[in-house]
């Protein structure tokens, strides 16, 4: 008898482009709409636009974020929100309008 915890299932995603901060990004959970997310997140988005679906599993590679987080985020709460790098954060997005 193995004490191995199996890894998680597979999870398919989209994931949006947002139209006001260059090279941030939302993961949505692939059964989800936009209409499920937030709206003070949607106020901070701006428009989505499908950019492509995924299927996320443990040993897929994720160019800047931590796939298991992005898993972990999606099982929870049904989204994730990635940032862009440090230097590239508009300072709108931390002010209000």
């Amino acid at each position: 008898m193995s004490s191995e915890i199996p890894p998680p299932a597979p999870i398919d995603c989209q994931v949006y482009r947002c139209s006001r901060q260059h090279e941030m990004y939302v993961y949505l959970r692939a059964d989800l709409t936009t209409e499920h997310l937030p709206a003070e997140l949607l106020q901070r988005t701006g428009r989505l636009s499908p950019v492509m679906a995924l299927t996320l599993h443990p040993r897929r590679r994720l160019a800047r974020a931590d796939v298991g987080t992005v898993i972990e985020r999606l099982r929870a709460v049904g989204w994730y929100l990635q940032l862009p790098p440090r230097d590239g954060v508009d300072a709108h997005l931390h002010f209000g309008d």
